[in-house]
């Protein structure tokens, strides 16, 4: 099948005049989670990020090191699997033409990937949608969040916009990042498959006016509500219209999101400034209401959880695969009525699926949970209000002495990170060290970054802020990040610890504070290796978990929950 849509793709080649043509992960809106996946449907790769590039006679499939392994089982037929940053300057290939969809890449992307050794071509016509089969979405229109439950009106992030324009001396803001505009007008949607992101553009002048560039159809609820007026309503297509009609000036445009097909339209009137949209990091520091809803999200969650770790360890006698588990789990999510949907498709992976950094079990390909094997279930929910997501690795019999260590050294990293000295250590390139350490002493690592940034009631996975060996963000109260370093022995195990945490001050000084509450499988744990200040910690976390979540546990849940304490 895949074979047969790159000899459709190729044979548009002669025609266009390309030699080549490059699929991206991202849609049109560069969103992580898209309901048309069209790298999967050229490479059957699956993961949530990477490029394909068809020339007339090669693949080339461009992903990181956290898709080796899955790449290598769902695509290695047809495409040979290259390190991502090998995309950069790529020299796999010269002195060819590539066609692109400029609505799908900004201009760094490729100036960087591609000009300097192959010229490039626009195709404005997609040529993977022209092979794809349309499926039909329906269109469910936007919703608004009240103040209560954001902390904070729109009209007043709005006009913290507008002041940053007028210190950065410029006229506009050109918003084109849907989870960005998701949080400065207060409104959700149903655009994405994970997340209640709304697919839309918004431009916004430094005299607090903006314009929404969104289809009509979609605003009704928001028109009624008088949150937004008729006039301030942009379709997509009259973009260009809207661009003509307003005032010259200078322009923010975001580099990373703000593709060459909107860049070029911008280009035609306006001087644009590149730098990144400064919501980014307004939307990463959460307030205090923000916050307490992310708690209460969690407790929800970490209720769930906790039944779903009883029930498989403790109650499940049967032969069980891992998409049933991962159903089982939902279940119990499903209980709570401020559940909605995940916020990321689950990762429940056992033996060497756990392995698979982003393994996905579906009904067909998935493997029966082997009670010798370690389970790794990484998994999360979008709740009303709040985005979660924790990892969990267990075990169903006495483990072999090398894992243990190993799943130790993985804990000591993740407790190292949860009392980081966040006034020593206030970058997420510094704390990455610590994750690290353990696990180093045995020269021992995982390819992927320790911890990233996590929106409220957004994208499960948000900038600037990560915990990794490259992000210099600084830390800053409100933040919310993961806390999830692994390791991961190809065709044997994977091992992963996961926890939210967010950013506290407490008398003048900046910590962290977890949000997931669920037990820790102290199977796996060689306490010998742990010192007492790791030991008091894991207390106190099952202590934390204990009193939190045991009102929404039955008896035997609660007695078993107490036991690990």
């Amino acid at each position: 099948m895949i074979r047969k849509r790159i000899d459709q793709l190729r044979k548009k080649f002669i025609n266009l005049k390309i030699d080549g043509y490059i699929i991206p992960k991202n849609d049109e809106f560069f969103s992580e989670y898209s309901k048309k996946d069209r790298l999967k449907f050229i490479s059957n790769f699956s993961g949530s990020a990477g490029y394909a590039i068809i020339l007339k006679k090669k693949n080339y499939l461009f992903i990181d090191s956290r898709y080796t392994i899955q790449a290598e089982l769902e695509s290695k037929d047809q495409f040979k699997i290259i390190k991502l940053e090998d995309i950069v300057n790529c020299k796999l290939f010269k002195d060819i033409t590539i066609g692109f969809d400029p609505k799908l890449f900004t201009s760094n992307q490729i100036s960087n990937f591609f000009l300097k050794f192959n010229k490039v071509k626009k195709i404005d016509i997609n040529l993977i949608d022209i092979l794809m089969k349309q499926n039909s979405f329906i269109s469910k229109p936007f919703f608004s969040l009240s103040k209560n439950i954001v902390g904070q009106s729109h009209l007043n992030k709005i006009k913290k916009v507008s002041n940053f324009l007028k210190k950065n001396n410029s006229d506009y803001l050109f918003v084109s990042a849907p989870e960005n505009v998701a949080w400065i007008l207060n409104i959700r949607g149903f655009d994405n498959p994970n997340s209640p992101v709304p697919n839309c553009r918004l431009l916004i002048n430094n005299k607090n006016r903006f314009f929404l560039i969104a289809e009509k159809k979609k605003l009704k609820k928001l028109i009624k509500e008088k949150k937004i007026i008729k006039k301030q309503i942009i379709e997509p297509t009259n973009f260009e219209h809207l661009i003509d009609k307003i005032d010259k000036g200078k322009i923010i445009i975001d580099n990373k999101s703000c593709s060459i097909f909107y860049e070029t339209l911008i280009a035609k009137k306006f001087k644009i400034l590149k730098k990144q949209d400064p919501i980014y990091f307004y939307k990463s520091i959460k307030n205090k209401i923000e916050i307490k809803n992310m708690i209460q999200s969690h407790i929800f969650d970490g209720a769930a959880l906790t039944k779903f770790l009883y029930w498989i360890k403790k109650i499940n006698k049967k032969k069980i695969t891992e998409f049933e588990a991962q159903k089982k789990l939902e279940s119990f999510r499903k209980q709570n009525k401020n559940y909605l949907f995940p916020s990321f498709n689950t990762i429940a992976g056992t033996g060497a699926n756990g392995a698979i950094v982003h393994y996905k079990a579906n009904k067909k390909n998935s493997r029966i949970i082997n009670k010798k094997d370690i389970f790794l279930c990484d998994s999360g929910g979008q709740y009303s209000y709040g985005t979660t997501d924790v990892t969990r690795t267990i075990c169903f019999s006495t483990p072999n002495n090398s894992i243990k260590n190993i799943f130790t050294r993985v804990l000591k990293g993740h407790i190292a990170v949860a009392n980081a000295d966040l006034k020593k250590y206030f970058t997420g390139k510094m704390i990455d060290v610590l994750a690290r350490k353990s696990l180093k002493e045995k020269k021992l690592d995982y390819g992927h970054g320790t911890g990233h940034g996590v929106g409220f009631f957004l994208n499960v996975h948000e900038g600037p802020q990560a915990i990794s060996k490259l992000n210099e963000v600084k830390i800053c109260e409100g933040m919310i990040l993961s806390n999830e370093p692994g390791f991961y022995k190809k065709g044997s195990f994977g091992i992963r610890i996961e926890n939210l945490v967010y950013v506290k001050k407490i008398k003048n000084r900046l910590s962290f504070k977890n949000l997931t509450l669920a037990p820790i499988e102290k199977e796996l744990i060689n306490f010998k290796l742990l010192n007492s200040e790791e030991e008091k910690y894991l207390f106190k976390y099952h202590f934390e978990v204990y009193q939190k979540i045991s009102k929404f546990l039955n008896k035997n849940e609660k007695k078993w929950l107490a036991s690990i304490i």
